[in-house]
């Protein structure tokens, strides 16, 4: 495909992101990665969440940032253990190079390419042999999109089994794709319960927190996710208090931009 024909792939994709409706942010974020994934011939990829906990960091050469919500495109349980291992290394402040080049330029829309950014030794490294080797990873593309002073969105692409580099051309593709959509890294940011709530939400908040931005019931989103009256309730208690809300409208006004 020419790079005309893949910035054109990537204005329809645009066009795409905008039509899915705020409860389906989920299927919005494959599709995303999907068509991103074909375009730069990548096996695999995932969104990250990042916030920063505190901006009293000291010493903390990740200067108070941490994971906190993941979704794979091709999700498997290799993929998910090594992410809770990798989050727990960030939290315990066990330091990688690879954790440390995403602190460049932070604040700032950036780009990562692994085979470019860090040193070859790094390939070699127990790092690399742990986590990413037996996952099939050679090289990684990491795009870094600020949404806010303490919030950031990453989308990381992987070419699998292929010794073959991202090139420039790649990355700039992934750049030109998703610098554009604020609303999109906005919104995805929200769903996992960033941004605003007081901590991110669970797997089943979230949800429950998406249907509630339809019309249906709490009776009706019982039945769909085959849970009793008084879980839908308690979830959705616990969602307002998390985002400091007291109804529905409130939780649709944060989702609007028109409350924050």
């Amino acid at each position: 495909m020419s790079p005309a024909k893949k910035r054109e792939a990537a204005h329809r994709l645009w066009d795409e992101l905008a039509d899915f409706p705020a409860a389906q942010t989920d299927a919005a974020v494959v599709h995303c990665m999907t068509t991103l994934a074909r375009l730069v011939r990548a096996g695999n990829g995932y969104w990250l969440g990042g916030v920063r906990l505190s901006t009293d960091y000291g010493n903390d050469p990740l200067h108070g940032w941490r994971p906190v919500s993941a979704r794979h495109l091709h999700p498997a349980p290799i993929h998910s253990q090594a992410y809770k291992t990798l989050a727990s290394r960030w939290t315990k402040r066990q330091v990688d190079p690879a954790f440390v080049i995403t602190r460049k330029h932070e604040g700032t829309f950036r780009t990562i390419v692994k085979r470019r950014d860090l040193p070859a030794s790094w390939f070699r490294s127990p790092y690399y042999l742990s986590y990413y080797a037996p996952r099939g990873f050679y090289d990684t593309c990491m795009i870094c999109f600020p949404v806010n002073d303490d919030t950031e969105s990453w989308f990381v692409f992987h070419r699998i089994e292929v010794r073959r580099r991202f090139t420039e051309a790649d990355e700039e593709l992934l750049a030109y794709a998703l610098r554009p959509i604020k609303f999109f890294h906005r919104q995805l940011a929200l769903s996992y319960g960033m941004l605003v709530a007081e901590t991110p939400l669970t797997q089943g908040q979230r949800r429950v927190a998406q249907l509630l931005l339809t019309e249906k019931t709490e009776k009706e989103i019982a039945q769909e996710l085959g849970v009793s009256f008084n879980t839908i309730h308690w979830h959705i208690t616990e969602i307002f208090h998390k985002f400091g809300i007291k109804s529905r409208a409130g939780l649709t006004a944060i989702w609007l931009g028109k409350a924050n």
